[in-house]
């Protein structure tokens, strides 16, 4: 395996991702959702009060970014990461071109991290451009007043703006993990559905066993509590254990998944 190699396969598959309307589609929803957003609640009477920082959104835009990042968590992030991550490998699959792919110069370690790193650096792309877009949106349409946390501190500008990228920015783990386990089973069922709709089912049964009482343990264990675990940023003063632990779970998963997805790669048969 080379650094030539893997940069070659992912150029490929750069271009390749260029060209799909999906893509531009998320991207432009994740450009574009925020502003929508706070220009609705900027023109309506009611608030979205049942929400962290929902009474908020009015009176600073550091809190339209952090009800924009609660939604994500819950529904979008799954989405996100399992676009891409979800179809990268079983695209060979519907379009018959594995045993091309497998037969070039190009080794299958080469192969498989070149199409890994598109798959994250999408997921990862997607996230950024979500959370700059919300941060704008609030910051030119509601405004750059001082936000109000979780424990009733008065945040100034500097320190919400700095508060709000910290918790954008910890769901960064959360996402490439689920990414990761999207690439498993798409290289596992070789389906495009499957690939992307399944991580999305499964997290939405995680997100909703995180509601339901039970054993700490395995609630500990559900990647999605990473999605949340940002709550503790904007408490005062700031606990970052929740982070600290949702980061590790989500390394656990990141490792493991890909683990298994490239022995599933590697004992492919290319007439297959």
């Amino acid at each position: 395996m080379s650094v030539a190699g893997i940069s070659a396969v992912a150029s490929v598959e750069s271009s390749k991702l260029a060209a799909q309307h999906k893509a531009r589609i998320v991207l432009a929803a994740c450009l574009l959702g925020p502003f929508v957003f706070a220009a609705a609640v900027r023109l309506q009477s009611a608030l979205p009060s049942d929400t962290l920082f929902g009474r908020s959104v009015k009176d600073s835009g550091f809190a339209v970014a952090l009800v924009v990042l609660g939604f994500a968590a819950l529904w979008a992030f799954p989405v996100l990461a399992s676009v891409v991550g979800g179809d990268v490998f079983s695209a060979e699959d519907r379009h018959g071109t594995w045993k091309t792919v497998l037969t070039r110069s190009r080794s299958r370690a080469e192969v498989f991290t070149g199409k890994v790193l598109v798959a994250l650096a999408f997921s990862s792309l997607a996230v950024i451009v979500l959370a700059a877009s919300s941060v704008a949106a609030g910051v030119l349409i509601v405004g750059s007043q001082p936000l109000i946390d979780l424990s009733g501190v008065l945040l100034e500008p500097s320190h919400a703006s700095m508060r709000v990228a910290l918790a954008w920015a910890s769901v960064l783990p959360a996402a490439l993990a689920v990414t990761a386990f999207a690439i498993v089973v798409s290289i596992a069922t070789r389906s495009s559905a499957a690939g992307i709709g399944l991580p999305v089912v499964i997290a939405l049964i995680m997100q909703l066993s995180a509601f339901v009482d039970g054993p700490e343990l395995p609630r500990r264990l559900l990647i999605t509590s990473s999605f949340i675990a940002w709550h503790g940023l904007l408490a005062e003063p700031a606990y970052y254990g929740p982070l600290v632990h949702g980061i590790l779970v989500s390394v656990v998963y990141f490792v493991v998944c890909l683990t298994i997805a490239y022995r599933l790669l590697h004992r492919r048969d290319v007439g297959g």
